[in-house]
């Protein structure tokens, strides 16, 4: 199971919520390419909020991640494409049900 993961908040600025849809689809080959990232979701929860949710094995795996070409893509976009800062949370996973493999 993996025991950490990130959540990332952000808030579209007017106008931009297309092109945050667009840049967050963009970075889905990103994630596939992270050895450590073992799950990655980009969400609509509103008509201008999205998150990012990914969860790792180890915290090598999320401190990679953090470290990234998503995390550098996004805070470069961020005053063009969120009205306020990234809110990026540090989780611990304490439940999960997964598909069986």
């Amino acid at each position: 199971m993996d025991r950490f993961a990130l959540l990332a908040l952000l808030n579209a600025k007017p106008g931009k919520e297309k092109e945050v849809e667009e840049f967050l689809k963009s970075a889905q080959p990103m994630a596939a390419r992270e050895a450590g990232t073992s799950t990655w979701y980009a969400v609509k929860l509103g008509p201008n909020k999205f998150g990012i949710f990914d969860t790792f094995k180890d915290e090598d795996g999320r401190d990679a991640h953090l470290n990234g070409d998503i995390a550098k893509a996004l805070f470069a976009k961020a005053k063009e494409l969120f009205s306020a800062a990234p809110q990026v949370e540090k989780l611990e996973i304490l439940a999960s049900k997964t598909p069986e493999a």
